[in-house]
Formats: structure tokens, C-alpha cells, sequence
């Protein structure tokens, strides 16, 4: 069973518990080929073959639910939690309760309708995307937003909470759209002087302009050298390219993707060091509890706080690019200087694309997807009007107009075309807690330019790994931050990164 270093009891004792183990186990093994299949149909399905993966992914869901949702499940759970339990065990009894709860929300014949509504959607979005064509794409996607909206209603009136509220807890629980007002309601309001302030204060600087021919090959041979540095362990994991970047996978089998420009390598080597901070999350969770539901990562506002902590705090920290620099001219045939790769990573600039964004105005994108969710679900705001309602948000955010530009507006992002609204928030919800391990983690160790100058790489990861990726899911998210941290999320270490970063260096 599991190793003694956990804690867990000997094979012989507590039978509920090691019954509900067994059975978790064998549900995580389902899931794995349900994640392998979305990868493989990113990276390597081809063109037609939608219909009949949906149609088989359908059903691998349909099982999933039915496996999460079996009747002696209550029995088990609520005998399980009277066994002698030790503190780990019983953090896997209430993750397993919480997998039951979600999953016996949903009547599987909804689940199955969203999985063949999603892989329709998303099949036809990795081409329509490329040929703007949004009528093509509005009727998979009302078909998506109405599947959507039934499970929210399903999932309100089982919790009691607004129906938005119901889909953020299956990406961050405890999450509510009232808290996250708090949150990002006074980043909202100090943004726009923030980036209007930096702009001003960059304008007196050169840009630097990118000339030349990247090779994907080249790029993908530095990527791959930057994730060994970081220290991504290509013997259970690999790396390949899709149309939209992604980390997937189990630990033991993680898969990233990134994509590739040849006039432009600054976005595939941010979005690959991103991709393996997500995987470096994967990869360092405790090996004696795979399979089981406490040694899941924690949440995805806590799995983005390790990809932006390896890609805005650490990735385009002036010692990180220290150590990018000779790598990058090596692979690449260029002749780049430190303070030119610095111009390039620091520069502030509104942009109609998410994932190309800065990190100053990338806040911006996820509160236009934060409004556009609520009203979505809530019904004040339909499809097919979403175009019209992205320019206008874009305009009043970043002052961009994307009138006709839908494939660079309300149709960039993969996660709607799969019904996933309430994922959103989590991206800079992990950009203010991985500000927040930063200071912490240097208020210990360092600062990460001292740090990495005297090749102490491996003391972060080694702090990421003790604090973050070795607790799992034993402990809530506000339990492991305030362990990790001394205290619960606080944005304000966010804006203070921001500003020292781009005003005071």
C-alpha cells in the first residue's frame, strides 16, 4: 500500500478506507487515458477523427461519473471517517468525500452530453479560430454555454450558493464570485494608472526589435535545455507542440505542449518555462500517493502560482536571464546582451492575446473574462452578442478595439469551447500567490538574483517542493498558503512585485 513515510496505515487495517482507496485508485486510472486523450487529439489526432473520439470520450466520462458516484460510496466514506486514521489518510477521506459531492451533482447524461458538446466545439475551434470565422463557431459554442448553464443551476440549487459560484468551486473551492470581487476589485482600479505610469516610463527607453529566422528545431532544443535546467525529468514527461499551449498529464506521465514562431521566439520560451512550472508542480507531488485524491495538486489558482512563479517571478527575474542569455545565443545563432533580453521580457504593452501578455496588463484579460463569465451564466449576456461585449470590455480595459477581429478576441482561448467557465479567475489569482511565495521564499532564502548567481536554483525548487508540491492536497489552499507564507492571500504583495519591478528598478 502506501510507503511508511506517510504515516499510512499497515494493509491489514481500517478495511473502508483501504476499500475507497483501491477504488480512487482505480478511478485515477481511468482519468489518466481521459487526460491522454485530450492531449493526443491536441497534438497528434487528426482532422477527422472529432466525432469519434467525442463519441469515445463520452462514454470514458460517462464511466468516470458513474465509478465517483456509486451507491455504497456514502457508506463507505461515513464508515471510513470512524476507522483510526492518521492525519494524511483522513485529508484523502474528505477529498474523496468532496469528489463524490461534485460528481453526484451532475446526472451522468449531462456529462455526457457536455463531453460530446465540448470535443465537437473545440474540434471545430482549432479551424475556425484560424479562418475568423465566428458564425461557424457560435452555434458549438451556445451549445457548450447552454450545457454549461444547466449544470450551474444543477450544482446552485444542490449547494446553495449562485450558479456561478457552483462552477468556481470545481476549480477553486471555497471560491465565490463575491470574495473575488474583493480580491480583484482594487487591482482593477490601480491598473490602469499602473500601466499607463510604466508605459510613460518605457517610452524613454529603446525597444528592442526582434530580427531573424528562429527555427522551431532551435527552439524546441533551447526549450528542452531550459526545462532540464529547471529541472523537469524527461524520463516521466515530454514535450510537444498543439495550437494553444497546455500541461496535462498525471505525475509519472506529464505532458506539456508550447507552439512556435519562427519570427518570434519570445513567446514559446515564456509559455515552455510557464508550462513546466506546471509540471514541476506534477512531477513533485508525493509518489507514495498517486492515485489518490489527497495527492492531487491543492487547486488551479495554486497549480498557476507555481507556472507564473517559474515564469514572471523567477523566469524573468534579471538572474534567471543571466542564465538564459548563453542558451539562448548558443541555440538560436544570436548575439543578444543581458539588457536586451531584459528590454524584451520587461516591456509593457497592450495586446489583444492573453497568453503573449505581460504581466502587468495580463490582469486586464482575465477581468474581461472574469465579467464574461458571470453575465454568460447568469443569462444578461448571450453568444452572440459576446463580440460586441469583448471589444467593448478590451476598449475600456487596454483601449483596443477587436471589432471583426474575433479569432484575436472572444474566440482566442480553448477553455470555453470545453465548458470550462470558472477557470479564469484562477490564473491571476495564481499571479498574486506566487507573488506572494516569491517574498516569502527570498525573505528566507534570498533574493532569486543572489540566489541564482551563486547557483542556488536547487534551494528554490527545493523550497517550492517543501512548501507547495510535497503537501498535495493534505491541507486547504488557505491552510497551505498561511503554512507556506504566514498568512492567508494577500494581493497586495502583487501590486508591490508590479511596482518595485517596473517603477523602481
Amino acid at each position: 500500500m502506501m510507503a511508511s513515510s506517510s504515516g499510512a496505515a499497515p494493509a491489514h487495517s481500517n478495511p473502508n478506507y483501504q476499500a475507497l482507496a483501491q477504488h480512487f485508485k482505480t478511478i485515477s486510472h481511468f482519468e489518466h487515458f481521459s487526460i491522454l486523450g485530450d492531449w493526443d487529439q491536441a497534438t497528434m489526432m487528426s482532422k477527422g477523427g472529432g466525432d469519434t473520439r467525442g463519441e469515445a470520450m463520452a462514454s470514458l466520462a460517462k464511466h468516470i461519473h458513474r465509478l465517483k458516484t456509486q451507491d455504497n460510496l456514502p457508506a463507505l466514506l461515513h464508515s471510513a471517517s470512524q476507522e483510526s486514521l492518521n492525519e494524511h489518510e483522513r485529508a484523502n477521506v474528505r477529498e474523496m468525500r468532496y469528489q463524490y459531492q461534485q460528481a453526484n451533482l451532475v446526472p451522468a447524461t449531462l456529462v455526457e452530453a457536455q463531453t460530446k458538446a465540448g470535443y465537437l466545439c473545440e474540434n471545430g475551434w482549432r479551424e475556425q479560430r484560424q479562418n475568423n470565422d465566428w458564425q461557424g463557431f457560435k452555434p458549438n459554442l451556445e451549445a457548450v454555454i447552454a450545457l454549461t448553464r444547466e449544470e450551474a443551476q444543477i450544482r446552485s440549487q444542490a449547494l446553495g450558493i449562485a450558479p456561478y459560484d457552483a462552477l468556481l468551486d470545481k476549480f477553486e473551492p471555497g471560491m465565490t464570485s463575491a470574495k473575488l470581487e474583493q480580491i480583484f476589485g482594487p487591482l482593477e482600479q490601480a491598473l490602469p494608472e499602473l500601466i499607463a505610469q510604466i508605459v510613460d516610463k518605457q517610452a524613454s527607453e529603446p525597444q528592442i526589435a526582434l530580427e531573424g529566422h528562429f527555427p522551431t528545431e532551435a527552439q524546441e532544443a533551447l526549450s528542452r535545455d531550459l526545462m532540464q535546467l529547471l529541472g523537469f525529468d524527461f524520463n516521466q514527461g515530454r514535450l510537444d507542440i498543439s495550437s494553444h499551449p497546455f500541461s496535462s498529464g498525471v505525475p509519472g506521465d506529464v505532458r506539456i505542449t508550447t507552439r512556435y514562431d519562427e519570427g518570434d521566439f519570445t513567446s514559446a520560451l515564456m509559455g515552455t518555462i510557464h508550462e513546466t512550472g506546471h509540471a514541476s508542480y506534477e512531477q513533485g507531488l508525493p509518489q507514495q500517493w498517486r492515485g489518490q485524491p489527497a495527492g492531487l495538486a491543492r487547486s488551479m489558482g495554486i497549480h498557476e502560482s507555481q507556472s507564473l512563479f517559474f515564469e514572471m517571478q523567477l523566469g524573468r527575474s534579471p538572474g534567471f536571464l543571466n542564465l538564459l542569455l548563453p542558451k539562448l545565443n548558443q541555440h538560436l545563432k544570436c548575439n543578444y546582451t543581458r539588457s536586451q533580453l531584459a528590454n524584451i521580457y520587461s516591456r509593457v504593452t497592450p495586446g489583444k492575446i492573453r497568453v503573449d501578455a505581460d504581466e502587468v496588463t495580463y490582469p486586464c484579460h482575465i477581468l474581461l473574462r472574469f465579467e464574461a463569465e458571470k453575465a454568460l451564466i447568469d443569462g444578461s449576456l448571450e453568444v452572440k452578442d459576446l463580440p460586441e461585449f469583448w471589444s467593448s470590455k478590451m476598449q475600456a480595459l487596454l483601449g483596443i478595439n477587436t471589432d471583426g477581429d474575433d479569432k484575436n478576441g472572444c474566440m482566442q482561448d480553448i477553455h470555453w469551447t470545453l465548458g470550462e467557465l470558472g477557470y479564469f479567475p484562477s490564473y491571476t489569482l495564481g499571479a498574486m500567490y506566487a507573488a506572494q511565495l516569491s517574498a516569502t521564499l527570498q525573505s528566507q532564502l534570498g533574493d532569486l538574483d543572489s540566489l541564482l548567481s551563486t547557483n542556488r536554483l536547487g534551494d528554490i525548487m527545493h523550497w517550492l517542493g517543501e512548501n507547495i508540491w510535497s503537501k498535495a492536497s493534505f491541507l486547504t489552499t488557505d491552510e497551505l498558503v498561511t503554512q507556506a507564507t504566514g498568512e492567508a492571500l494577500n494581493p497586495i504583495h502583487f501590486q508591490r512585485h508590479l511596482k518595485t519591478r517596473y517603477l523602481e528598478a
